[in-house]
């Protein structure tokens, strides 16, 4: 099984843009997309109003995608071409209570693309590329935990002078990585397109990056190690 996982410094920063881009581009992949989302204490909430992630029991719950129409992030996946679409719900640090379950759903996919951050904590995946936007101050302690894990950063191009809000946080952690520059379209309320991916955020050279790194893989795979 090969796992693409999608990360980022904080929310809407183009996660789900990146990850239904991927899909679209790179449909003979056959994906299994998953969505993680953490809840408590306002994390999933733009205002830390109760929002819908919040399972009955407050553990985890796992739920397959069925609808196409691109009103939520999975559905996205799924009109995007992917051929499975799962939401991952968990409250914030209960991650590892739903890994076995998630597991056990993908004992058959051959590639999964994964959006988050927190579960490379439980999975080490072929490639993990996080997003980041100099634009958006906030940067998520699981953003910074696995950076140095990165092996490339997308990053959003800057409309400032070049500076960042980001408070002491180094890019040093992916010095020497490939960096791919997006210019992504910057209205926020236009979630569903003609394209599922949100124009600007999945370039040539993000594609064809991913498709060599998943050709490597398989072909590694094919030929095993021998052991004595």
């Amino acid at each position: 099984m090969a796992i693409v996982v999608i990360g980022g410094h904080s929310r809407s920063v183009g996660k789900t843009s990146v990850v239904a881009g991927l899909i679209s581009a790179l449909r003979e992949f056959d994906w299994t997309a998953v969505k993680i989302t953490q809840y408590g204490h306002g994390v999933c909430s733009a205002n830390g109003a109760p929002c819908d992630c919040a399972t009955a029991d407050h553990t985890w719950a796992i739920s397959e995608e069925q609808d196409r129409s691109g009103k939520s992030d999975t559905s996205r996946f799924l009109l995007a071409g992917a051929a499975r679409a799962l939401w991952v719900r968990t409250e914030q640090g209960r991650l590892a209570e739903a890994m076995p379950a998630l597991r056990q759903k993908l004992q058959n996919s051959r590639h999964v693309i994964m959006e988050s951050n927190s579960v490379l904590k439980f999975v080490r995946p072929t490639l993990y590329m996080s997003v980041l936007d100099p634009n958006t101050e906030d940067f998520k302690t699981s953003a910074r935990e696995f950076l140095d894990r990165a092996d490339a950063v997308i990053l959003h191009s800057s409309s400032g002078n070049g500076e960042t809000g980001w408070q002491n946080v180094s890019l040093k952690p992916v010095s020497g990585r490939p960096v791919f520059r997006i210019s992504p379209a910057r209205d926020r309320c236009t979630q569903v397109t003609a394209d599922p991916a949100s124009p600007g955020y999945v370039s040539e050279e993000i594609v064809a990056f991913v498709r060599r790194t998943l050709g490597s893989h398989r072909a590694d795979s094919s030929h095993p190690e021998t052991r004595s």
